[in-house]
């Protein structure tokens, strides 16, 4: 019930509308720069965004989360649009998927986020931070040819990450560097301990100060040389009135239910969407400085709800996102309230002040995710991953290296790999125990205790020491604690008992306590807990 209090929704609004409006500021050019790579109406991605706030957000129980347009799509956006025909063939393909999520949500396929090893998680975080810091430079300079939001290493221009950074030199615009130079310091100097002295400074969050200085600075440059071009600037469709607003919304093309290729995009959206969704939700819970648990299939129906609200009024498909949810975070927000408000006040501008919008300077929301970004890879995380040894620090560099040089899935997906195989390798090189400390000298009696888990890659080790058994000499195998021992390492148990004979060897071996794994000891251990009587606390 404390607890229940202490996150109420309307009990941590100091924190959360804050946050909300940072959020709400980092989401708006993102939304625009997905849609504008997905090839869809710049629309498309305000109305995902607004209904990944409100929708998602109300039917979420991630805390922190914040869902939208994401970046990872954008490519599978683009072609299916493109082979679909029409934009609103592919609506109807979203609201198929959102079908399809809510029903993953119900088979409880939301457990697939549990397997993904902390190491690579991590790596993740700090991948995206490098990503973001690396993608905001160029901006930052006044080269905006890349779209705001993209986290591939490869760029629809044909460029990559490393090689934008070699051609914004060409192209600096001088007006841009001091905007984001300004708002740059402003973060910083925000940042500053003595700063919590001032009470404004406590009521009024860097960012907004950041913005406030960047649109001021962007309206001083007009008719100079300092002058910010269009293209420097948010660009959201302005409407002429309310009701123009309302008619840049959207709706499927339902005509199509019966089009294969239509059912083909929703699987392969529901899939990829589950599975950014399942990531950054795992991922932001890492985040989280109170560390609560969210749930993951709820997450999946909430995700689902979206997608089809999203398709049904011509939005993009949504995830949740990990910059705006790590921007949520490191904002201050507490719960999901916050990615409720940003939805509600993205709805609010893009309808009635969208040409205000349009004078934020991209840089100076470049400085805004300079800071995401270092927050994210701080050195003090590698120098923490070192700490833990090679088999958490090699995947945690790995996954980092494959989201930097190919996109965020498929560097996850390298860093799995070799997570894996270190699980592999150290099962390998363990399997059985044996205690140097109480083994007494001279004595001829050997005592070898088998791992939990003996599989096959444990054939090997098992053989050599079996092999290196002297003769005359006694040898217990100890496979008490086993809770499964493969039929190759049996087989070799087995002609060893028959070997020993030979060399004089007496072999004594001590049979698993139990026959098999249980079916389900998740089943077991629930049915033993709904045994427990929990006191009734006042």
């Amino acid at each position: 019930m404390e607890n229940e209090e202490k996150f109420s929704l309307l009990g941590n609004l100091k924190n959360d509308i804050p946050a909300s409006i940072i959020v709400f500021l980092v989401a708006v050019p993102l939304c625009l720069g997905i849609a504008l790579a997905s090839g869809a109406p710049l629309f498309s991605g305000i109305i995902a965004g607004i209904v990944g706030g409100i929708v998602v957000g109300v039917f979420s129980g991630s805390p922190l989360g914040v869902s939208g347009p994401a970046a990872g799509l954008a490519v599978i956006v683009l072609t299916a649009i493109q082979d679909l025909g029409a934009f609103e063939t592919f609506l109807l393909a979203v609201v198929i998927a959102g079908v399809f999520q809510f029903l993953l949500g119900v088979a409880q396929a939301g457990i697939i986020g549990y397997y993904f090893p902390s190491s690579v998680i991590k790596g993740m975080l700090a991948g995206i931070g490098v990503i973001i810091f690396l993608k905001q430079i160029p901006h930052a300079f006044g080269y905006d040819h890349d779209y705001e939001g993209s986290l591939a290493f490869q760029n629809p221009d044909g460029q990559n990450t490393l090689t934008e950074l070699y051609y914004m030199f060409g192209a600096i615009t001088p007006g841009a560097v001091i905007v984001a130079s300004v708002s740059l310091f402003i973060l910083i100097l925000w940042e500053q301990k003595f700063m919590k002295q001032f009470k404004l400074a406590k009521f009024i969050q860097g960012p907004l100060v950041a913005v406030a200085a960047g649109i001021g600075l962007s309206l001083a440059f007009r008719g100079t040389s300092l002058e910010l071009a269009p293209e420097h600037l948010v660009a959201i469709p302005v409407a002429e009135s309310l009701s123009g607003f309302f008619g840049q919304f959207t709706f499927p093309d339902f005509s199509q239910i019966t089009n294969p290729q239509v059912y083909t995009v929703a699987i392969t959206l529901a899939i990829v969407a589950s599975l950014e969704t399942l990531l950054c939700l795992e991922a932001t819970d890492k985040l989280d400085p109170f560390k609560r648990v969210s749930p993951a299939n709820k997450e999946l129906k909430a995700q689902g709800i979206g997608n089809l609200v999203s398709g049904l009024v011509g939005g993009l498909p949504v995830t949740q996102v990990i910059v705006r949810s790590s921007t949520n975070i490191l904002s201050g927000g507490r719960t999901k309230m916050s990615a409720i408000l940003h939805g509600f006040i993205l709805l609010g501008c893009a309808a009635a002040i969208p040409a205000v919008l349009n004078l934020i300077p991209l840089a100076c929301l470049a400085a805004i995710l300079f800071v995401v970004g270092y927050k994210l890879a701080k050195p003090v995380l590698f120098k923490e991953m070192w700490a833990k040894g090679r088999s958490s620090f090699v995947p945690f560099m790995v996954t980092i290296l494959g989201i930097v040089f190919t996109d965020l899935l498929i560097g996850i997906g390298i860093g799995m790999v070799v997570a894996i195989f270190y699980i592999l390798y150290n099962n390998y090189r363990v399997p059985f125990l044996f205690e140097k400390d109480e083994h007494v000298h001279g004595d001829q009696t050997v005592r070898i205790e088998l791992a939990e888990d003996v599989s096959f890659l444990n054939k090997a080790n098992i053989q050599r020491a079996l092999n290196n058994i002297p003769l005359n000499s006694k040898v217990i195998i100890d496979a008490r604690k086993s809770v499964h021992i493969d039929i190759d390492v049996v087989e070799i148990i087995e002609d060893f008992k028959v070997n020993a004979g030979t060399k004089n060897i007496e072999v004594r071996f001590l049979t698993p306590r139990r026959n098999g794994v249980p079916k389900s000891q998740h089943k077991e251990l629930n049915e033993a807990l709904s045994s427990i009587q929990t006191p009734i606390l006042n």
